[in-house]
């Protein structure tokens, strides 16, 4: 079984990618150098909370992945939606929300 901060690397890499971010534009959004968060990624550094906590808001990923790594994890595509909503502006939110109704009427 891995160790916990490989697991941590893993996770955030893999979340990363699946979500279409470079790490350049990730390291941007949550205000660390390209180099740290590569340390992260693949070198098995550990985060100060702070970081952590954006890493997770930012890539829409839930805690339970990192910090209970064994629980299989069943990720929807609803979940994952959901998840990203929080990330979203008001502006935003007004925007998926008239798409949303149009969807909806034209099914």
């Amino acid at each position: 079984m891995q160790n916990t901060p490989e697991i941590l690397g893993d996770v955030i890499k893999a979340a990363r990618q699946r979500s279409g971010i470079t790490m350049e534009e990730l390291a941007y959004k949550v205000g660390v150098t390209e180099r740290y968060l590569y340390r992260i990624e693949n070198e098995n550094k550990k985060p100060s909370f702070d970081i952590l906590f954006q890493l997770i808001r930012e890539l829409s990923i839930t805690p339970d992945e990192i910090f209970y790594p064994e629980k299989k994890i069943m990720n929807s595509e609803r979940d994952n939606l959901i998840r990203m909503l929080y990330s979203c502006d008001e502006n935003s939110i007004s925007i998926l929300i008239s798409i949303t109704k149009i969807l909806i009427k034209n099914s």
